[in-house]
């Protein structure tokens, strides 16, 4: 997870204001939609021709959805990805016939890195988008009302950031028992006050804004605000800090399947994997290292993104 020194903190630390006493997109709320969206798409190309790491990450991980999703295509032995073991080919080397080799139950491995690649993505985005939902919410009523409500709200997260996340999240998989949902479950419960904390601070930045203050002179109410005023100011930090922590979520799932806490066999998972070649690791190196780069390539290539949303959001690159 992000700590003090988090690219959106960074990026936010003027409060969200432009120093003239309104959010940072007023101009842009003011102007049409359609040169709203190509302005938009203007600096995102540009911010894409300046980073060719960008580009690399969003290839990988535009070749990862494909794999994800046509994988039963894809993969030489879709038997092998769904877990059919073939015990007469058992840790072979990487050859023309298994271009990864097998593992100890004779299964390809590039087949299992391909199917592998489904609980990856699905569990990381199930896990960012339900701590959103929970946290910024939350985060939003905390940083908009203070008093006891943000004291409430703040306190709970810090009870829950008492405790590193990914040991939460396995003390609360051991109690519902190992399975990649409860896996999912666990790390959006142990998640979510991060994305609290951050919604909070660009909710007190505007809460005395003109346009807040107009509308509740207009009538609107406490959840009127919230959803229509504040979170849509949050929007940048939060797909900002998402997309950074897409790729931790990824290592804290492959994490728990490598504990016996996530996915269990005979499904493909990454961590599974490299926890079932671990023994094998001297004469059967490949049934470790290839699951492990794909953990890495696929970390590596979210964290570029989130790198490069981090540059196109940040109002000081275009000023």
């Amino acid at each position: 997870m992000s700590g003090n020194g988090s690219p959106v903190r960074r990026m936010f630390g003027g409060g969200g204001r432009d120093g003239h006493d309104r959010p940072m997109d007023a101009d842009v709320a003011t102007a049409p939609a359609g040169d709203v969206g190509r302005s938009t798409l203007q600096r995102a190309l540009g911010v894409l021709r300046r980073d060719p790491l960008a580009q690399f990450g969003l290839v990988v991980i535009g070749l990862l959805v494909v794999i994800a999703i046509f994988a039963p295509v894809l993969a030489p032995y879709p038997d092998h990805g769904e877990g059919r073991s073939q015990v007469a080919t058992r840790m072979q080397p990487p050859s023309d016939t298994f271009v990864f080799g097998t593992d100890r139950l004779g299964r390809d491995v590039l087949s299992r890195v391909m199917y592998g690649a489904r609980p990856a993505l699905i569990a990381s985005l199930v896990v960012v988008l339900l701590a959103v939902a929970i946290g910024a919410p939350l985060g939003a009523l905390a940083g908009l009302l203070g008093g006891w409500v943000d004291e409430v709200v703040m306190r709970v997260s810090d009870l829950f950031l008492a405790f590193p996340s990914l040991l939460l999240a396995m003390a609360i998989v051991a109690l519902m028992g190992p399975s990649l949902v409860n896996a999912v479950i666990a790390l959006a419960v142990s998640w979510w006050p991060w994305y609290a904390r951050l919604v909070r601070g660009v909710a007190q930045s505007l809460r005395d804004q003109a346009f807040v203050e107009a509308a509740r002179a207009m009538g609107a109410g406490t959840p009127a605000i919230t959803f229509r005023h504040i979170l849509p100011n949050a929007i940048s930090p939060i797909l900002v800090q998402a997309s950074l922590d897409i790729g931790t979520v990824i290592l804290a799932t492959t994490g728990l399947a490598f504990l016996g806490l996530g996915t269990q066999p005979p499904a493909a998972d990454w961590g599974l994997m490299i926890e079932d070649g671990r023994a094998q690791l001297r004469n059967g190196w490949w049934a470790s290292t290839f699951p492990g780069i794909a953990i890495f390539l696929t970390v590596l290539a979210f964290n570029l993104v989130g790198d490069a949303l981090r540059d196109l959001f940040d109002p000081r690159e275009y000023r």
